[in-house]
């Protein structure tokens, strides 16, 4: 299986697992051009904050070889960091590949300077996963049941994962670890591609809907709770939406609540006030694989993120260690 994400420098194309097919058809995508690559990115055929960072590193690489001059690279650019305006990491990674690409004198070295640097994103993103996952794993107990909210796996990354990648870690360390995945509406990203995934791997999983979290909990069925993050500012974590309701019931029910991200997802600049919370469509909810599902003149709300603070997270495991208390030493985590 190829990675979410990839350069194929046969076809000078974008490859990508097509994610909004999963779990029914696995499919690959080829984006020759960053309209269709923001397009990609808007329709979620792509998503996931680290991979996001690949994408956005890609899409520099297209830009150089279709754009006629610097100003119209930039500006097709300016588009693709704002495909989707949560994730810190489409920015971050445009813009060091946009910086490597301005160091050369040519658009034909420009690219060069722009695949060099996304590649070493696209290979940083595996090393600083599995990372995390070691440092992660060894917060999981042989025998513990880890409830996860939405895809935080290698669908979501280059390769390996976070939240996932956590629990893959632990069990190559030789323990027994179950997964109860919630399901993640409106999208179903859990349900689709967590459930995928880890039965790829033949983790054992079990689907919940989102509302069925309190009772697990209450029931003593989950001993640990991990999810990722699309961006971590001062005051806490910006994730999928139903994150901060896990959060709270974690609290509640004295279960630890452990968020896995890489220092890319970081914002120190940045109060969660600040972001803009990205909200999509109402068909999302109007409608479920097609069918409608609620009239269609009802109002609707659909964030696609919502935000919890640091109080409700036991810690931070990134590629350099687990944090605890994580709003009182923010600067040295972020190096």
């Amino acid at each position: 299986m190829m990675n979410t994400i990839e350069w194929d420098d046969d076809t000078e194309t974008v490859k990508l697992i097509d994610q909004t097919l999963l779990p029914v058809a696995y499919k690959i995508v080829e984006c020759r051009r960053v309209a269709e690559l923001i397009d990609a990115i808007k329709r979620l055929k792509v998503r996931g904050a680290p991979a996001l960072g690949a994408a956005g590193a890609y899409g520099v690489v297209l830009g150089c070889i279709n754009a006629r001059d610097t100003k119209e690279l930039k500006a097709e650019m300016e588009q693709l960091k704002h495909a989707r305006p949560t994730a810190i990491n489409l920015s971050y990674g445009v813009i060091r590949a946009l910086n490597a690409a301005l160091a050369g004198s040519t658009l034909v070295e420009m690219k060069e300077n722009a695949l060099e640097e996304a590649n070493r994103i696209a290979v940083e993103d595996v090393a600083v996963n599995k990372k995390l996952g070691d440092y992660g794993s060894a917060l999981l107990e042989d025998g513990d049941v880890v409830l996860t909210h939405c895809n935080a796996g290698r669908l979501a990354c280059v390769d390996w994962g976070t939240a996932l990648g956590v629990i893959r870690s632990a069990i190559e360390k030789g323990k027994r670890i179950e997964v109860i995945a919630c399901e993640t509406r409106p999208l179903n990203q859990g349900s689709r591609l967590t459930c995928w995934e880890l039965n790829q791997d033949k983790i054992p999983v079990t689907l919940i809907t989102d509302s069925m979290s309190a009772a697990v909990m209450r029931d003593k069925k989950v001993d640990k709770v991990i999810v990722g993050a699309d961006r971590v500012v001062k005051e806490g974590v910006i994730n999928k939406i139903g994150t901060y309701m896990h959060a709270v019931v974690a609290k509640a029910h004295k279960i630890p609540f452990y968020v896995a991200a890489p220092r890319s997802s970081f914002d120190t600049e940045r109060s969660y006030k600040d972001v803009e919370i990205e909200e999509r469509s109402s068909e999302e909810l109007l409608f479920f694989a097609g069918t409608q599902i609620a009239p269609l003149d009802v109002n609707v709300y659909n964030p696609a993120f919502d935000f919890t603070p640091f109080e409700l997270i036991e810690a931070v495991i990134t590629e350099m260690g687990v944090h605890k208390s994580i709003s009182a030493k923010f600067d040295s985590v972020i190096g």
